[in-house]
């Protein structure tokens, strides 16, 4: 859809995996949505809509009407209200905790460590009623609301545990003739369904808090926005020290050492003097300034990059997708499992087969878990992401996290990637006192881009008064001194030799037309950290190669200087993008650093387009990865990250897999024929939560990358 835009909102009322595929296929089912992501673990949902189509109200009420709430106000009111709500959420979730804790012990205490006194049973009865009815109650509503949509998930298993558990008991307290009238005990278990409750909101607030720390990188950088609304672009706007500076714009009067780390992730403050550029979210550390606003708001590179890893976070990853499958039938499953192992146990074991039964039923309800199976994924890439972000890497999708550590070969181009993209004098021969004068005399009126190199490197020479310039296309500039006519450009006069260290370097030459005064050697130097990021690289086993359209001696001498032993020279934007789709053929998977710009092409053909971010074009990159500032030694970072994030995810689902393949047979009660052993609910209901926690626990190894 070519009018699609992409919208990220927070979803309430989630609580597992079921319930993150019921929103997405809801979403998917509705016309004019051409994209649906939904994240358990930053509980939204990415949408890609057309608008023209469907609005965001409509969405939000085909999600209501399936039981659930998006939230689609995107004001500053509605994200303040949005944060109160999940305050207040927590809050709750931590009292009815603390409570149900109290609780159970309490029920626990009077069970076992009590003898029987006059209304025990009733008692009990009433604590428990509390826990299941009260404590528990947003299990019993959310269960209900799924019923009346014909679907189940998470909470409805913890809603028909306890239920069944209470409702066991009550009727063994109230009518006891019920079960004794079938040759049955009429047993109590109020102390089961009191701890299912207690472990399950513990679980959930032990969750949560883990949750919240593999979002809060974007909370973190969300956080660095100005609160000033005033700016507006052309304002002149001072700043003070240790304050933040408010809007993207150039220093225009001062000098200051600011703190870029949060965006960059360079832990040096940058030096600002005026006509530097200067950052929305960085901190002044040091000397007041003034500035010219020239982005504001939501235009501004802090935003762009809150929106950037925003989109990420929201992402899947293609093996999301088969996860959710899963997760979408595993409810129904379990019920249905739930329900053979109480007619097992009645059939098998028809003395006591129904008590035993009900017991391995609720055990098997409770300790079925597809929160773990929910979290595995997204709570992973949520933390790499973040991660990534916090170092200057702003990856644009959960598939990018992932195929940077598959990467073989990284082709890159040279200019503005490999090198800084503006020339420096680095080396400078002068055969004539007076040369330093009489080249910045005829330099100071070029307009050429090498004059302004020339100029820097001869700061603070005093310039003689040459007369009678005039440009010389392709070739230089010509002037007079005192009668003298001087040319200063890429050509020696004839007999006269070049010195032998100029090789590979772009040259300027300044003569009399018969004898040579200076000879300058121009390169593009090589970014600091280059040759140290392709040497991380090669013990990655990344092999580095550099594509560039300049000459064969510049490109050599580049390739010298950063470490690489593979140069191609001479090459158009086409010649690129055929060299990696030859790679690809070969089986490489090919990861591409350019500008964005001349490289676009061979930039959309790798498998990984990385772009190097400077400044405010952040914003305007489409490539996989930005790496803000352009700095290469993040590339080793990234790859780094993406494996060890790989792994996280590898181990995660594993460990949900195996986790429930392994428990639900033993809270069916596999092993009661053998040694007796039966899983009491309130322990399947402990190792429940224990599941969840330890997935997301896990993830959280990723923020110490």
């Amino acid at each position: 859809m070519a009018k699609s835009i992409r919208k990220n909102f927070p979803v309430e009322g989630m609580g597992c995996a079921a319930c993150v595929a019921r929103v997405e296929n809801t979403l998917k089912a509705q016309k004019g949505v051409e994209r649906a992501a939904v994240s358990l673990a930053s509980r939204s949902a990415q949408v890609d809509y057309d608008p023209s189509v469907v609005s965001a109200g409509a969405l939000r009420k085909a999600v209501q009407e399936a039981g659930y709430d998006l939230l689609v106000d995107e004001s500053a009111e509605a994200e303040d209200e949005a944060d109160r709500r999940r305050e207040d959420a927590w809050r709750r979730l931590k009292r009815d905790c603390m409570l149900a804790g109290g609780l159970a012990a309490l029920v626990m205490l009077l069970s076992m460590g009590f003898r029987d006194f006059p209304g025990k049973g009733y008692v009990l009865a009433a604590l428990a009623a509390v826990s299941v009815f009260w404590c528990g109650r947003r299990f019993l509503v959310t269960a209900w609301r799924q019923a009346r949509h014909l679907s189940a998930n998470m909470d409805t298993l913890v809603a028909l545990s306890t239920l069944i558990s209470f409702l066991f008991s009550l009727t063994g307290l109230l009518w006891p003739q019920i079960w004794t009238s079938r040759g049955l005990e009429p047993h109590l278990y109020f102390e089961s369904c009191t701890m299912i409750v207690a472990f399950i909101l513990l679980g959930r607030l032990l969750e949560e808090a883990a949750s919240s720390r593999t979002t809060a990188s974007i909370r973190e950088l969300a956080g660095l926005q100005s609160k000033r609304e005033d700016i507006r672009p052309g304002q002149l706007v001072s700043v003070k020290p240790g304050e933040r500076i408010p809007a993207d714009g150039v220093l225009t009067q001062g000098h200051a050492f600011v703190d870029e780390s949060a965006l960059t992730g360079e832990p040096v403050p940058a030096e600002k003097l005026p006509g530097s550029q200067v950052f929305a979210g960085s901190l002044n550390g040091s000397g007041a300034f003034q500035m010219k606003a020239e982005k504001t708001g939501s235009d501004t590179m802090l935003s762009a990059m809150v929106r950037m890893v925003r989109d990420a976070q929201g992402s899947k990853a293609r093996i999301q997708a088969t996860v959710d499958k899963v997760a979408a039938v595993f409810v129904p499953v379990i019920i249905g499992i739930s329900l053979l192992t109480l007619l097992a146990w009645v059939l098998l074991a028809p003395e006591d087969g129904f008590t035993m039964g009900l017991l391995s039923m609720v055990a098997v309800l409770v300790i079925a878990c597809p929160c773990s199976l929910g979290l595995a994924t997204p709570t992973a890439l949520i933390a790499g992401i973040g991660t990534a972000a916090r170092r200057g890497i702003l990856v644009k999708d959960a598939d990018a996290l992932q195929l940077a550590g598959k990467t073989d070969v990284l082709v890159t181009d040279k200019t503005g990637t490999l090198t800084t993209g503006k020339p420096q004098v680095v080396v400078a021969h002068w055969l004539d006192k007076q040369a330093q004068g009489l080249l910045k005399g005829m330099e100071q009126t070029s307009e050429h881009p090498l004059a302004g190199a020339v100029l820097q490197m001869l700061h603070g020479v005093e310039a003689l008064p040459v007369e009678g310039f005039r440009l010389l296309p392709g070739t230089g500039i010509q002037a007079e001194y005192q009668g003298r006519l001087l040319t200063a450009g890429n050509r020696l006069p004839a007999g006269v030799k070049a010195p032998d260290d100029l090789d590979g370097l772009t040259c300027i030459y300044l003569h009399d037309g018969q004898h040579l005064l200076a000879a300058l050697g121009l390169s593009d130097r090589p970014k600091e950290g280059t040759p140290q990021a392709i040497a991380a690289l090669a013990t990655q086993g990344i092999r580095s190669v550099m594509l560039t359209g300049d000459n064969s001696a510049s490109a050599a001498l580049t390739a010298r200087e950063c470490g690489i032993e593979e140069v191609h020279a001479g090459l158009l934007p086409e010649d690129k993008l055929q060299y990696i789709r030859n790679l690809q053929k070969e089986g490489k998977h090919v990861a591409m650093a350019g500008d964005g710009i001349n490289d676009s092409a061979a930039l959309a053909g790798a498998d990984l387009s990385i772009a190097m971010g400077s400044g405010t074009d952040i914003a305007m990159h489409t490539a996989m990865v930005t790496l803000v500032g352009g700095d290469l030694r993040k590339i080793p970072d990234l790859v780094r990250l993406s494996a060890k994030t790989g792994r996280i995810i590898r181990q995660n689902l594993f460990w949900a897999f195996f986790y429930n393949l392994l428990a639900v047979p033993l809270a069916a009660g596999v092993l009661y024929p053998i040694n007796g052993f039966l899983l009491n609910p309130a322990i399947a209901a402990a190792c429940m939560a224990l599941s969840s926690v330890c997935v997301v626990t896990n993830s959280l190894r990723l923020r110490k990358i």
